[in-house]
């Protein structure tokens, strides 16, 4: 399964448990849905992290995502407001998002222009990308970067 969509899952998840602590007000039952959705949520999370995709850019699509669809939806099905400031902050947060997105795409673009090999070097300058994936160790866990070290 394809990181984005199991960031969708982790986003969908997410949502479903907040506006269920909403209805858990009413129905305490809900609070299953609560600790399961939220539960669901990280574990999908953690496995968008494992395949690779940069911690800001999933922790930022994933929250604001999850802001907007409970903005929206808790208007919808809990009768909030639903204003003109409360519509531009989502535009702002859709933006915020967009712009760490192409940013990410950006720096991967240098990253990947600067090891191309072309100029006849490896093209490694001893640095380490900062959302570059890491090679798991032997118990398949990330090793930490190694940075050079500037004098």
């Amino acid at each position: 399964m394809s990181a984005w969509l199991l960031l969708i899952g982790a986003i969908l998840s997410e949502v479903t448990a907040t506006l269920s602590l909403r209805g858990a007000l009413d129905h305490s039952a809900l609070y299953v849905v609560v600790v399961a959705g939220y539960a669901l949520s990280f574990g999908f999370l953690a496995l968008v992290l494992r395949r690779g995709m940069g911690l800001g850019v999933a922790y930022g699509i994933w929250a604001a995502c999850g802001v907007v669809l409970t903005a929206i939806l808790s208007a919808l099905l809990f009768g909030e407001a639903f204003t003109v400031l409360k519509a531009s902050g989502i535009v702002l947060i859709a933006a915020g998002v967009a712009v760490v997105e192409i940013g990410s795409h950006r720096a991967r673009g240098t990253v990947d222009a600067r090891s191309d090999g072309s100029d006849g070097s490896d093209g490694s300058d001893g640095s380490v990308a900062a959302d570059a994936p890491h090679a798991p160790d032997a118990l398949g866990a990330a090793a930490p970067a190694r940075r050079r070290e500037d004098a």
